[in-house]
């Protein structure tokens, strides 16, 4: 299959859900981030959007240093290829360490969103002082989100937190992440509340979840993220490339939702 015919004919794919840095060792080869822009491009995408959640691996709860040189690595991803487009990591464990950074790197520097994980459930009221200053900054927090069966984490959101931390914030954009951890019921945990967005990855393609979707949300709160390097980036394109939907809605899944949503990349 070639670039076009994955991508469907369309150009300027945009990743709303990408994760790299040191952590991220020989993927597939020896230089992760490098790889990893080569690899978007050869199936179509034009920018990802990246956080970095630790320099030597992935912390859940960092510290306010931790923080600190996680954002700094991200600053380097996103300085060392125009493809990559910054999202400040986050903690309510450490909101003035987190609304710092968010000032240098939004405010007054080129990052494009905000990511929050697991260190605090997202109804948690140590998030709303980043919700809101996100919302002021007019920049959209990507929050994690999962149903599981067994192994939820004590901070580790689901949907039904997300949508009470959408109730709170009804100015800020909040791209809850996961619809393939979230399932039918997080989709509709989330219906009443228009300024939740949530995006494709989590998980292997599932036939009719990406449709029900978009028929209970709209075509509008809907939009492509691949969790790469965890997923692979074809294998997450086949979620919306293999799905009945018409051209439009397709492409507005694709990038259309995230062009609007995250206005700085037209910056």
């Amino acid at each position: 299959m070639s670039n076009d015919q994955l991508a469907g004919g369309r150009t300027g794919i945009i990743d709303a859900h990408v994760h790299t840095g040191n952590n991220v060792t020989a993927w597939r080869s020896d230089d992760a981030v490098a790889d990893l822009a080569g690899c978007a491009r050869r199936v179509g995408i034009e920018r990802l959007l990246v956080s970095v959640l630790g320099v030597d691996g992935y912390l859940a709860a960092p510290g306010d240093t931790e923080l600190g040189r996680a954002n700094a690595l991200a600053e380097q991803v996103v300085a060392s290829d125009p493809i990559f487009a910054g999202q400040v990591y986050t903690s309510p464990d450490h909101v003035e360490a987190s609304l710092e950074l968010m000032e240098k790197l939004i405010a007054n520097g080129p990052f494009v969103g905000i990511k929050l994980w697991i260190a605090q459930q997202a109804s948690a009221p140590g998030c709303d002082p980043i919700v809101d200053y996100a919302a002021e900054l007019g920049v959209p927090v990507l929050q994690h989100a999962w149903y599981k069966t067994t192994g939820q984490l004590s901070g580790e959101s689901h949907p039904g937190h997300v949508a009470e931390m959408a109730r709170r914030h009804p100015n800020a954009i909040i791209q809850m992440a996961h619809l393939y951890g979230a399932g039918e019921r997080g989709v509709l945990d989330v219906v009443p509340y228009e300024n939740v967005v949530i995006d494709t990855c989590g998980c292997e393609p599932e036939a009719g979840l990406l449709e029900f979707a978009l028929n209970v949300l709209g075509p509008d709160r809907v939009l492509y993220g691949s969790d790469a390097p965890g997923r692979d980036f074809a294998v997450q394109l086949s979620k919306i490339n293999n799905a009945d939907l018409s051209d439009d809605v397709r492409n507005k899944v694709l990038f259309g939702n995230a062009r609007r949503l995250y206005r700085r990349l037209e910056s």
